[in-house]
């Protein structure tokens, strides 16, 4: 009885306090689609009653002035339809009256460092290894010690499918991120679980272990944590490095001990995008032998660094693979150009792999997705 009492004392709140009409306009709203694809259109809507300007703007545009302008319709809700782009991971967001937001009718959400971003996936060829296999292998969020940087860190491991219960020990790639990014970039923006996952299922990648670290070496873990860190000058030459230290001398011995891994340098891999890609060539420079698989991204070497006692050192020391990829119109291009040159002066067997596209996530998928196979061969 007093449920009853109750909630007709709400509805007859709600029926003086709110406007008829409005309180219509709520109980008979329909949910809001967006984005919605059809066929080769898809579109954005986003509800913006008292807006004045609303425009749209996908990582698919070229550039940023490409935003497009939405149009108001019925009920405050903006929306405008456009073709749908070629098959990849995206991401966009509105700007209504000058102020960023994401898309609130979406649930796909990646988290770019500091940034949330809505979530637009295309399927296609390209992107097919992105969506979910049907045999799955596990995320794992670890803890660790590190020695050398003095603080107890996390990480990310990946475990493919039927690792609990096999007895098999398994190689391991050591996947870096870039700037800005921490141990949750690459399951989060990469699809390295999904890549890995089909990849392996399809019987084209060999069962891996992936290990992706946080290479930030001030911080504890993601920023969402909100544990304290502490502050690096990479400029000075006795901090520069600590972090591809720790990787070799913390996080490869972490894993070694506690995970059924193969422990000799032809079952172990290093790649990584960007500053990953900078962590990359410095593990392998300065620890030659160590990995036998070697695949730096959009990353390189300036004009006048000399590595070459370096690549001779790891020329000396063998590898299997080196694998430097790269978008043409990437701004580390001229960098990694200038790597591959260092690499064909010293006399050092790689695949220079250029493709279209600059310094994007589409791009570094694909190179997760063109790599795997090769490794562990």
């Amino acid at each position: 009885m007093k449920k009853i009492i109750f909630l007709s004392l709400a509805i007859f709140l709600c029926s003086t306090l709110v406007p008829a009409q409005e309180l219509a306009n709520f109980v008979n709203s329909k949910p809001i689609i967006s984005p919605e694809i059809s066929g080769n259109e898809v579109i954005f809507r986003i509800k913006a009653a008292k807006a004045r300007d609303v425009k749209l703007y996908g990582s698919w545009m070229a550039n940023y002035t490409d935003r497009q302008d939405l149009t108001e319709k019925e009920n405050g809700i903006w929306e405008v339809t456009l073709p749908t782009p070629d098959p990849e991971i995206y991401t966009y967001h509105f700007i209504v009256d000058g102020v960023v937001m994401s898309d609130a009718s979406n649930i796909l959400m990646q988290r770019d460092g500091t940034r949330y971003l809505s979530m637009l996936l295309i399927d296609g060829p390209r992107s097919a290894n992105y969506k979910e296999a049907e045999k799955r292998g596990n995320l794992t969020k670890v803890w660790y010690d590190s020695p050398t940087l003095k603080m107890n860190r996390r990480m990310y491991v990946y475990t493919p499918h039927g690792y609990e219960k096999s007895k098999q020990k398994y190689p391991v790639l050591y996947l870096l991120h870039g700037g800005g990014g921490d141990e949750d970039a690459w399951s989060n923006m990469g699809r390295a679980c999904q890549i890995l996952d089909n990849l392996i299922e399809q019987g084209k990648a060999k069962p891996m272990i992936v290990v992706m670290p946080n290479g930030n070496p001030g911080q504890q873990a993601a920023k969402p944590l909100m544990l304290a860190e502490n502050a690096f000058d990479y400029r000075d030459p006795s901090t520069a490095n600590l972090y591809i230290h720790s990787l070799a001398n913390d996080i490869v011995p972490f894993i070694e001990r506690n995970y059924r891994v193969i422990s000799r340098p032809g079952s172990r891999a290093v790649s990584g995008l960007s500053m990953g890609g900078g962590h990359t060539m410095n593990i392998a420079n300065n620890y030659p032998g160590m990995f036998g698989y070697i695949a730096p991204m959009s990353m390189g070497i300036r004009e006048g660094q000399d590595i070459d006692n370096q690549l001779q050192a790891l020329k000396k020391a063998g590898y299997k693979l080196y694998w430097l990829a790269c978008g043409d119109a990437d701004f580390a291009y001229p960098g990694a150009k200038l790597l591959h040159e260092a690499l064909d002066r010293n006399g050092l067997k790689h695949t220079f792999h250029v493709t279209g596209g600059g310094h994007t996530w589409s791009n570094w998928r694909d190179y997760l997705n063109t790599l795997a196979p090769m490794l562990f061969k």
